[in-house]
C-alpha cells in the first residue's frame, strides 16, 4: 500500500521522497500449506509496555460484501422463500463489472484476495454460480440458474450427496456409490472426516474421532493427521486435503452435469467456529479440487442471507433492526447466531456454538443403548465386531429420524447382525450456547422476532422443546432445514459474480475469536501485546499498528483465550517485518503495518511501511516531513481509507493517532 499524509509546519514548506522500504514475510503460518495472503478486518486491544515500540492503530471498516456493486435485475424476492426470485439475468449489453463487488476497503474484494492463485476461468461455457454445503455426514449443492437459487440433484436423483470415499484396488466411488461400501469395504471407506482439517495428528479431537473412525488415520510428514488405505493394491496415505478435495471434485463434476458447462469458482460452506489453520486446509481441498472459492462462508451467516434477500418487509436503514436468531444443529455441530435485518442489510450480531454437539450424539446415545442391551439380551459384544457397530449405527440413525415424527414405540430389527443372529428391540420416548449468544448479543428474549432453526438434528422433538423453553415463544421452520445452508452460499457466489444481478444485500460477518499480537520490545526479555481483533468484532476488517523500531522484528499471532477455542494451540503464525533501519538522525523509524481478517475468515499481516522525517534542502525549519514508502502497490483510494470508521461510523482513527488504547464496545 502507498500514500502518502501530508503534514503542514508553519513558515516550511516540505516535499515528499519516499526512501525506505518495509517487507512482510511470513516466517512460519503455522498450519498452512503454501503462502497465504489474506483480507480484512480489524479491532482495538490491549497494549504492552510504553517504550519505543507504543503502537499506534488506524482502522478501516468494510461496508460488507456486496454492498455497493449490485443492482436489481429481476426485483429479488415477493414472498419468503420463492427460489426463483433472487437473481437477475446475466449482463451482456456491457462489459462484466470487477470480478468482486467495489467497496471502501480493497481487502473486502474478494476478487482481490491475494490468498490462491485463481483457477482458470472457464472457456465459452459462461460463468457458473455454485454454492456448496460441506457437510460433516452429507453435501448440498446450490446453483443460480433461470434467474434463481435451484438445489440440484446428483446421478441418483438425489439432492443430497453423502461425504463418503470408496477406495478399492481398481476403483474409486464418491458419494452415494461409495455409502454402499461403508460395510463391506469397512477399511478403505473414508467419511467423518470433516473435523481433521487443519490438525495434528496427536491433536485430542484426531485421537477421539481415530477411535470412532473404523479406517486407518496416520501421521503425515508434516506432522497433520492423514488417512492410510489400499488403493490401487498398495497402501497409499493421503492428506485430509487431498480426500475433502476428492469430494469436491465429485460435487464439481455434478454441478457441471447440471449446468452443462464448465464450473471453477464456488462458495463453500465451513462451520463458524472453524480456526485459521482449519479455514486454510479447506482453501487448500478447494485447490486440489480446481475450484476458485471466492469465499469461505460461515453456515449460519449463508442460512441469514437465504433468509433475508427474500424479505421485502424489512424496517429501513435508519429505523431499528429486526433481530433474529438462527439456529443450526447438524450430525456433529451445534451453531446459534444472532443477526440483525435492515432493508439491504444484515449484520451478525454474535456467534457461539457447541462443536462436540449435533445429530451423531444421539445415534451414539442409541448404540450404547442397545449395545447394553444385546449383551445382556444375546451375550454378544457388539463393539468388538467393527462391522456389527457400523450396522448398527445405520439403524439407529434410521430410528432416530422415525422417532422425530413418531411418538409411539418403534422397532429396531437386524437381520444376521453378528455370529449369525437376529436382533430386536424397542424404543420409546441446548441451552448454554442459547444463552451466551444472546448475552454477548446484549439481546433480551422480547428483542428476538423470530427463530429460524436448520438442521437435520431440530427436527429432534427434544431439541425443538429445548429452544421453545429458552425463547418462550414459538420456532419458524420456515427454512429447508438441510438446503438452506448450500442456498445461501450460492447467494453468495450470485453476489460476487459479474454474471449476475443481484438486489443489493451487505453483508457483515464476525470475528469468532479474539486475536492478538505480540513482539518483542527493547526491555530486556520484554514484550508487547495488543489486542487487534476481538471476540464478535466486524469482519471482513483491517486495522494499520503503527511501530516505532530501529531494526526488524517479529510479530507473533494468536487467539487470545484459547479456552475458548475448540483448538489445542492458540497460534496462528509468525510474521517478520524486514527492512526496518533507524532515521538518518538516529530515532526510531515509524512502521505502520496492516493486519486483516479477510473475506474467508484469515488472519494475516497483509503489509507493512516505513514513514520517514526528512526536510527540504536548504529549509532551516526544525519541523520535518514525514513520507511513506510500502512495498506494496496499490490504488489512490487507499489513502482516504486511512480514516475510517467503527461501529457504524462514530468513532473515526486517524493516521497521526495516539498510542493504541484499548477499545470498549
Amino acid at each position: 500500500m502507498d500514500f502518502t499524509a501530508p503534514l503542514v509546519a508553519a513558515g516550511a514548506l516540505f516535499a515528499l521522497t519516499a526512501t525506505a522500504l518495509a517487507a512482510v514475510m511470513v516466517v512460519g503460518s503455522k498450519h498452512s500449506f503454501k503462502k497465504w495472503t489474506s483480507g480484512d478486518n480489524g479491532d482495538t486491544a490491549t497494549r504492552g509496555p510504553r517504550d519505543e515500540e507504543s503502537v499506534e492503530e488506524e482502522q478501516k471498516t468494510p461496508p460488507g460484501v456486496g454492498e455497493e456493486a449490485q443492482e436489481t435485475s429481476e426485483e429479488l424476492g415477493g414472498r419468503d422463500q420463492q427460489p426463483h426470485e433472487g437473481l437477475g439475468a446475466k449482463a451482456r449489453d456491457s462489459p462484466p463489472p470487477s470480478r468482486v463487488p467495489r467497496s471502501n476497503s480493497s481487502e473486502d474484494a474478494v476478487g482481490a484476495q491475494e490468498a490462491p492463485a485463481p483457477a482458470p476461468r472457464p472457456v465459452g461455457g459462461g460463468m457458473s454460480v455454485v454454492g456448496i454445503d460441506l457437510g460433516f455426514l452429507n453435501c448440498y449443492i446450490a446453483v443460480a440458474r433461470s434467474g434463481g437459487i435451484e438445489t440440484i440433484a446428483n446421478e441418483y436423483s438425489d439432492r443430497c450427496t453423502p461425504a463418503c470415499i470408496s477406495l478399492g484396488s481398481r476403483t474409486r466411488a464418491i458419494g452415494n456409490a461409495a455409502k454402499s461400501q461403508i460395510v463391506t469395504n469397512v477399511r478403505n471407506t473414508l467419511h467423518g472426516f470433516k473435523k481433521l482439517h487443519g490438525r495434528s495428528f496427536d491433536d485430542p479431537i484426531v485421537q477421539t474421532e481415530r477411535i470412532r473412525l473404523p479406517y486407518e488415520l496416520q501421521k503425515m510428514p508434516n506432522g497433520s493427521a492423514g488417512v492410510k488405505v489400499r488403493y490401487l493394491e498398495e497402501e497409499r496415505p493421503f492428506a485430509i486435503e487431498q480426500v475433502t478435495g476428492m469430494l469436491l471434485a465429485k460435487l464439481k463434476e455434478t454441478s457441471e452435469n447440471a449446468l452443462k458447462k464448465p464450473v471453477a469458482d464456488c462458495v463453500i460452506s465451513i462451520p463458524s467456529f472453524f480456526t485459521d489453520a482449519e479455514r486454510r486446509s479447506v482453501m487448500a481441498a478447494a485447490q486440489v479440487a480446481g475450484l476458485n472459492c471466492l469465499r469461505l462462508m460461515n453456515e449460519t451467516t449463508a442460512v441469514a442471507l437465504a433468509y433475508g434477500i427474500y424479505k421485502q418487509d424489512l424496517p429501513p436503514l435508519d429505523e431499528k433492526p429486526r433481530n433474529v436468531v438462527f439456529i443450526d444443529m447438524g450430525h456433529s455441530a451445534y451453531q446459534v447466531s444472532v443477526c440483525a435485518f435492515n432493508k439491504g442489510k444484515l449484520k451478525v450480531l454474535a456467534t457461539t456454538f457447541d462443536p462436540y454437539l449435533g445429530g451423531r450424539n444421539f445415534d451414539e446415545a442409541l448404540v450404547d443403548y442397545f449395545c447394553d442391551e444385546f449383551k445382556t439380551k444375546y451375550k454378544i459384544n457388539v463393539k468388538e465386531n467393527s462391522r456389527a457397530l457400523l450396522r448398527l449405527y445405520q439403524e439407529c440413525e434410521k430410528l432416530k429420524k422415525l422417532m422425530s415424527a413418531n411418538a409411539s414405540d418403534l422397532p429396531l430389527n437386524i437381520e444376521c447382525f453378528m455370529n449369525d443372529l437376529d436382533v430386536s428391540s424397542k424404543m420409546n420416548r441446548v441451552e448454554p450456547p442459547l444463552k451466551a449468544v444472546m448475552e454477548q448479543a446484549n439481546l433480551q428474549r422480547e428483542d428476538v422476532s423470530s427463530i429460524e432453526i436448520v438442521g437435520g438434528a431440530t427436527r429432534i422433538p427434544a431439541v425443538k422443546e429445548q429452544i421453545t423453553k429458552f425463547f418462550l415463544k414459538d420456532i419458524s421452520t420456515t427454512l429447508n432445514a438441510d438446503e438452506a445452508v448450500a442456498r445461501g452460499c450460492a447467494l453468495q457466489c450470485a453476489i460476487l459474480s459479474p454474471a449476475f444481478k443481484v438486489r443489493e444485500f451487505s453483508i457483515t460477518d464476525t470475528v469468532p475469536y479474539s486475536i492478538t499480537l505480540r513482539w518483542k520490545t527493547s526491555f530486556e526479555d520484554g514484550t508487547g501485546e495488543c489486542e487487534v481483533f476481538c471476540k464478535n468484532h466486524p469482519a471482513p476488517f483491517s486495522k494499520v499498528i503503527t511501530f516505532h523500531k530501529k531494526e526488524p522484528f517479529e510479530l507473533e499471532a494468536f487467539y487470545t483465550n484459547l479456552h475458548e477455542v475448540p483448538y489445542p494451540d492458540a497460534r496462528i503464525g509468525n510474521f517478520t517485518i524486514q527492512n526496518v533501519f533507524p532515521q538518518s538522525d538516529g530515532d526510531s523509524s515509524k512502521v505502520k503495518v496492516k493486519v486483516r481478517i479477510n473475506i474467508h475468515g484469515i488472519f494475516s499481516v497483509a503489509s507493512a511501511s516505513v514513514i520517514e522525517k526528512q526536510n527540504i534542502e536548504g529549509d532551516h525549519s526544525d519541523a520535518s516531513m514525514e513520507t511513506e514508502t510500502s512495498f506494496k502497490d496499490e490504488s489512490k483510494d487507499d489513502v482516504d481509507k486511512m480514516q475510517v470508521d467503527q461501529e457504524d461510523g462514530h468513532q473515526k482513527c486517524h493516521e497521526n493517532s495516539k498510542a493504541l488504547l484499548p477499545s470498549h464496545k
